[in-house]
């Protein structure tokens, strides 16, 4: 064994403990560190010939690379839409790393055996039925992903070919209808052979980003003659948190035929508080469903979920065929259910955030957020100079500048605020603007308020441009 190794292994005990000192150390300072640092990044260094040990590369590290890095953890990071990770979530995924489980196989089983059990969890969480079967994916973006690769299983059932067969050309055109799908799905049916330009938007509500029900019938009824159609609706915009009428659009079921796809990434948290649940009204009667888990469930990046209704039909695009691998079954392995063979045991930091605060807890962080987004939201509409640009529905708050909004003018008050608070860019019906996204567990209204007076102070140095 190599002897940095074998000394890294028969020091561990003790190493362990000064990067543990180390993280707690970091851990106190997240809240009063600047949000997006001024330190300049460091000069890559060439690969080492001989290991200096853990020893060094922790303090290598420390003094490297830490100054550089934001404060994406603490409770002023609101730049797009970034949990934490709670300390159970911490806990589990330190644990998730030591036992360093491939959760992929029966063979091997208890891992898929946790999934399935935090799979029912969660199912729970979100109030959907037992014929939704999910599994653990890394992001939104594959969680979107995969939905519309089952979608697209879907439409070739209906003509009796299988596109992960015979290729997503059998398939012809086919049209993706929604109202204001995130960047992400148009990615998706890139990857996924479909094609971004596949992808319809159906006019949305006036000044809201709600699809229009009339308009979205209309669309349907155009392509009735071939029915190749998706309807991608969203549970939660990332610009205003708009909800698509769930109920409603499942409705148009009774006349038309498509497979309906809903993206919540975080707008299915809102069945959590018994005064938003209405918004995800309908949710269940999705065919596939996405939710990020790094966002309000607040477990550490890396960690989706996605639902779906037909697990056969997911199977079917993702089956991996080897001597290595258990057959399919009534209870497919894991590798049969996603794009990876291989992956971490994601599940275990969400089991154990669930387990430690269940679902009172994790409402209690979804309503200090959206409480907290209403505060920033009120100090923006009496703030000369700023202007809302939409009501604040849940947990994000979108302005803009009152005067001359443009996107440098914006770029520079954000720039402004970085060491207080990180703000990203958007447009909003042709508006540039900033958004505000509240969703870590350690934001309070303090820091809210916090906020609101360095948008202030910001204002008030903000150079005419």
């Amino acid at each position: 064994m190599h002897p940095r190794l074998a000394a890294d292994r028969d020091g561990l005990p003790l190493l362990l403990e000064t990067v543990r000192q180390h993280a707690v150390g970091l851990l106190k300072e997240i809240p009063e560190r600047e949000v997006v640092p001024s330190a300049p990044l460091p000069d890559p260094d060439p690969l080492p010939a001989q290991g200096a040990g853990l020893q060094a590369a922790v303090d290598d590290f420390a003094a490297r690379w830490e100054p550089a890095l934001s404060a994406s953890a603490g409770p002023r990071y609101l730049g797009f839409v970034t949990g934490g990770a709670t300390p159970a979530a911490l806990a589990g995924d330190w644990l998730t790393a030591t036992w360093d489980q491939n959760a992929m196989s029966s063979l091997d089983g208890a891992g898929q055996h946790l999934e399935r059990e935090t799979i029912g969890w969660l199912r729970t969480l979100f109030g959907l039925s037992e014929e939704h079967h999910g599994t653990f994916v890394s992001g939104a973006t594959m969680s979107n992903t995969v939905g519309l690769a089952v979608a697209r299983e879907w439409l070739g059932e209906q003509r009796g070919i299988s596109p992960a067969e015979h290729g997503a050309g059998a398939l012809g055109s086919v049209r993706v209808l929604s109202g204001a799908a995130h960047s992400s799905v148009p990615k998706g049916l890139s990857m996924l052979g479909l094609g971004r330009k596949s992808l319809v938007r159906v006019p949305t509500l006036p000044g809201r980003e709600a699809v229009d029900l009339a308009e979205l019938e209309h669309a349907l009824a155009e392509g009735e003659s071939d029915g190749r159609c998706v309807v991608v609706a969203n549970a939660g915009t990332v610009n205003t948190v708009d909800f698509d009428d769930l109920r409603a659009i499942a409705a148009l079921r009774e006349r038309y035929s498509f497979w309906l796809h809903v993206d919540a990434a975080f707008g299915a948290f809102a069945a959590l508080s018994p005064e938003h649940a209405h918004l995800v009204d309908g949710l269940d009667l999705a065919d596939s469903i996405c939710v990020d888990l790094h966002k309000w469930l607040n477990v550490p990046y890396d960690s989706a979920v996605q639902f779906t209704r037909r697990p056969d039909l997911q199977t079917r695009v993702f089956q991996n065929a080897a001597a290595y691998l258990g057959p399919l079954g009534d209870t497919p392995d894991m590798a049969h259910l996603t794009p990876e063979n291989s992956r971490r045991l994601r599940a275990l930091a969400a089991w154990f955030t669930l387990r430690a605060y269940g679902r009172d807890g994790h409402r209690e962080i979804t309503e200090r957020c959206v409480d907290c987004a209403r505060a920033l939201g009120d100090a923006v509409e009496n703030a000369p100079g700023l202007r809302l640009l939409a009501p604040v529905r849940l947990n994000v708050v979108c302005f803009t500048l009152a005067e001359n909004p443009t996107t440098e003018r914006l770029a520079a008050l954000a720039g402004q605020l970085a060491a207080e608070a990180f703000l990203t860019p958007t447009v909003l019906d042709g508006v540039p603007a900033l958004r505000a996204a509240f969703s870590n567990w350690r934001t309070t209204e303090a820091d809210a308020r916090r906020v609101a007076a360095a948008l202030h102070t910001a204002l008030r140095a903000l150079p005419t441009l």
